[in-house]
């Protein structure tokens, strides 16, 4: 079977956004290169340093690939595709050089192949990405190896939104919390929870093939096979008490989701929000104060910012 690739050229804050807007138009899979991911991983603490012609030759930016069967009317969806791409910048998401182009290639071509992008990495002191295929060894007995499969939807390696949200939970997670994954995405998140003492762990996702893809993700993660992943818009119509809600997610979608959160928070309870970019903090900054937050911690890598939040204190 042959596949129509449309390929995106844009900017590496914007990837996320475009991988949703090939999903929505139809992919049945999206591949990312991405610049950052090279720059982030040379510098990599916790294990060996990886080099740059693993992830991709990219030196700035991002590709943002998408796959169609040959079937699919492309006239159709390009509009789609386009339009939505250029409104992204009235959500502060820079979209670079917003080169889209489109190839036709074979599926052995591109189903097999981004393997070679997708690597273990470890993404803190205790937890290490590993892909499913891959063969692994934990390097100490607190290691936590995190089994994930990608897919057909993949990064060329883990974003850095996704890694200070980890940093966080880490620094957040004591033992025995109810948690509430919100955008699971992967469900990297709600594993790592797990790990990190949580006994409860909520996972949802607007998306169903998300859905699908965070509970093969769970199945394969034996810690994880309690979580329990449902299709749901944020948390609206959630009734659980949280000890701990985590979000990475777009800013202007955090924005939507705070006072659902303040609601369910305890009032004990941690907000963890990643996915923020610097044009979008002062935006968070007064929507958080508005309901009845204020920021605890800030942590920062490049131009992406994650938040640990508290509630107000009478």
């Amino acid at each position: 079977m042959k596949w129509n690739e449309v390929k995106v050229e844009t900017a590496s804050e914007a990837v996320e956004a475009i991988s949703n807007i090939m999903m929505e138009a139809g992919a049945s899979g999206v591949a990312i290169e991405d610049a950052l991911d090279a720059d982030f991983y040379q510098g990599d603490p916790y294990g060996e340093i990886v080099e740059r012609e693993n992830f991709t030759d990219l030196t700035e930016g991002a590709l943002v690939m998408a796959y169609f069967p040959e079937t699919t009317f492309l006239p159709e969806i390009l509009p789609f595709i386009k339009d939505s791409i250029e409104k992204l910048p009235e959500f502060g998401l820079a979209i670079g050089k917003n080169v889209l182009s489109v190839n036709e290639v074979a599926e052995s071509d591109w189903a097999t192949a981004w393997k070679k992008y997708y690597h273990p990495v470890r993404i803190s002191r205790y937890l290490t990405i590993v892909p499913s295929w891959e063969q692994y060894q934990a390097s100490h007995p607190e290691e936590k190896i995190i089994t994930l499969d990608p897919g057909m939807a993949f990064g060329t390696g883990t974003h850095p939104t996704t890694r200070l949200t980890l940093e966080a939970l880490e620094t957040v997670l004591r033992g025995g919390e109810t948690v509430l994954d919100v955008g699971t995405g992967s469900g990297v998140l709600s594993i790592a929870s797990k790990y990190l003492g949580a006994k409860n762990v909520y996972a949802y996702d607007l998306d169903e093939v998300a859905v699908r893809a965070a509970q093969e993700n769970m199945d394969m993660n034996p810690i994880a096979v309690d979580v329990k992943v449902s299709a749901n818009d944020l948390l609206k119509d959630v009734e659980i008490s949280a000890d701990v809600i985590v979000a990475n997610i777009l800013a202007d979608i955090i924005v939507l989701m705070l006072p659902d959160a303040f609601r369910l928070l305890k009032p004990s309870g941690t907000l963890i929000i990643s996915g923020i970019i610097e044009d979008k903090k002062a935006l968070i900054f007064t929507a958080l104060a508005e309901v009845g937050f204020v920021v605890d911690q800030v942590f920062q890598q490049k131009d992406w910012y994650a938040m640990i939040i508290k509630k107000t204190e009478d």
